[in-house]
């Protein structure tokens, strides 16, 4: 992809940064130089990755934990692979059982909302598959920074301090994590040393079983025991059936690019419906109110029919593919007029998160991110573990006619997604951005931008963003140009600014130049964003 290093036409911050032998992109700048340090000792992208998502385990427990849950796209040897590393939810939870206990909803907090975490797993099975590096050798940067202690980082402490209120620390099943991240009851500030001695020793039980510690010993057996004393559904067995699944990545192309996300469970396949109906539409101008009303209205009607219809694909009555065709994508272009609309699901033809990127000189590439969900999650971490267990179960539906109805063994609808870009049979390079239900929308503003306006990776980055909230919400961020805002209005948005930029998502972008194999990347100004190069 050729562009402009210098045409920014947003104030940014960075400009992209350019290596040959490898680059890694996190949130986190020790997590990205962890992975750096795997390619220098004779790793390849996967290994980069794994270290990297191992140690942001560690730097950055806001967003995600050895309970996490993760998804990856690699590109090795000149093939793409997908992996869905996702757990499910406990073989003995129900609708009815978790009604039983008076909730209408379900809750975001404790142990109902945990499912099986799937993050260690997928570490194993990519390793096992493409690694060139032992287990060990990977997670030995993360076990270090557990053990010796970090700096905390600006964002992440900002994240923290806010997780604080988020748990009843008077309540027996939360104790454990206030125990583990904070002191006195407070969290740390900027710069202060934090140390997470029961996560390096877990982390060490992982690298040397190979993840049996953790689904089929010892871990899992805390996790059974601690979920009975406090009425959880989690149990051993739940961790003894887990399995990653290797999946086919879907995509569709966009103005002579291939645009690739991982397949349901996760919801990658709404930006791939938003840039199908985008294809069909006059887009010549960035700064004009009518191609952002295009963009919004192409989302909104994409997130509908993601809503309806994503979840466990065992349990999706239609195949994801009908959501991607041609004529359907007609169809659902047809409904975009010039007033805002309240998106409807149509009828297809049937049949707190980080993100991370690698690159190494061979070609490789990995697109990667794992997650807790919501900040630090469930607000359940093991006693003696370090174990921060996801809340992936508050997705589910407690009605029994939808789609993403709760069900035992079941996966659920998932916000986090990798992104992968190719042109013909050459890999361009990943890209992700995270943060909930933005993660869609910020993969199609970041694409748009590069694709159709030439923006440069850290530009694409850095540009004002906007995010749908639902009907006619539109926040967009304070630097969005006020004069579109105002005619957006006029065309029956309902625009907030907002000064929050930490809602707007965090991504990453590395690509490759197919002539000289030069790498050039961009990182999140909007976090502790960090390019590590080589």
């Amino acid at each position: 992809m050729k562009f402009d290093p210098w045409y920014q036409p947003y104030y940014s911050k960075r400009t992209p940064m350019y290596s040959r032998r490898g680059m890694v992109g996190t949130s986190q700048p020790l997590a990205s130089e962890a992975g750096l340090d795997m390619l220098k000792k004779g790793g390849n992208a996967v290994d980069a990755a794994i270290a990297t998502a191992a140690a942001l385990t560690v730097v950055e427990p806001t967003s995600n934990g050895i309970g996490s849950d993760s998804f990856a796209i690699v590109w090795l040897d000149g093939e793409m692979h997908g992996l869905n590393a996702s757990g499910r939810s406990p073989g003995n939870i129900s609708i009815d059982a978790v009604k039983a206990r008076g909730h209408e909803k379900m809750p975001r907090q404790g142990l109902i909302p945990v499912n099986v975490p799937g993050a260690p797993g997928g570490w194993v099975a990519l390793s096992d598959r493409f690694g060139k590096l032992s287990l060990e050798e990977l997670l030995a940067p993360a076990i270090r920074l557990a053990e010796e202690g970090f700096p905390v980082s600006p964002v992440v402490s900002k994240h923290w301090k806010a997780a604080v209120h988020l748990y009843p620390s008077d309540e027996p099943e939360f104790k454990p994590w206030f125990d583990t991240f904070t002191k006195n009851g407070k969290a740390p500030e900027p710069g202060d040393i934090w140390q997470l001695p029961d996560h390096g020793a877990t982390l060490r039980k992982i690298a040397k079983t190979k993840g049996k510690a953790f689904y089929e010993g010892e871990l899992a057996e805390r996790v059974d025991q601690f979920s009975r004393d406090h009425d959880g559904f989690i149990r051993e067995e739940d961790f003894g059936h887990f399995s990653v699944d290797w999946v086919q990545p879907l995509s569709v192309n966009y103005k002579g690019y291939d645009v690739w996300e991982l397949p349901p469970n996760g919801q990658g396949i709404v930006p791939l419906m938003a840039m199908n109906i985008l294809n069909g539409l006059d887009l010549p101008t960035k700064e004009s109110a009518d191609t952002y009303h295009k963009h919004m209205e192409a989302l909104k009607l994409a997130f509908a029919d993601g809503f309806e219809y994503i979840t466990d694909p065992e349990h999706m009555n239609i195949n994801p593919e009908a959501l991607l065709t041609p004529e359907y994508a007609e169809d659902r272009r047809a409904l975009i007029g010039t007033e805002a609309i309240d998106p409807q699901a149509g009828t297809p033809p049937r049949g707190g998160t980080v993100y991370l990127a690698t690159a190494d000189g061979d070609g490789n590439m990995v697109s990667m991110i794992q997650s807790n969900y919501a900040g630090f999650g469930s607000g359940i971490v093991i006693p003696g573990t370090g174990i921060s267990m996801q809340n992936r179960g508050w997705e589910f539906e407690l009605e029994k006619n939808v789609a993403n109805a709760l069900a035992p063994n079941k996966r659920t609808y998932h916000t986090i997604i990798p992104g992968f870009l190719t042109k013909g049979d050459q890999p361009v390079g990943p890209f992700g951005v995270m943060g909930g239900y933005m993660m869609p929308q910020g993969h199609l503003q970041v694409l748009v931008n590069a694709i159709d306006y030439g923006f440069n990776p850290q530009a694409a980055l850095d540009a004002p963003r906007w995010k749908w909230l639902g009907g006619k919400k539109i926040e967009v961020e304070s630097d969005f140009p006020a004069e579109i805002a105002r005619q957006l209005v006029r065309k029956g948005h309902q625009i907030t600014p907002t000064l929050e930029a930490g809602s707007f998502g965090r991504g990453q972008v590395i690509w490759r130049d197919p002539d000289t194999g030069v790498l050039v990347g961009g990182t999140e100004s909007r976090a502790d964003g960090h390019l590590a190069i080589w």
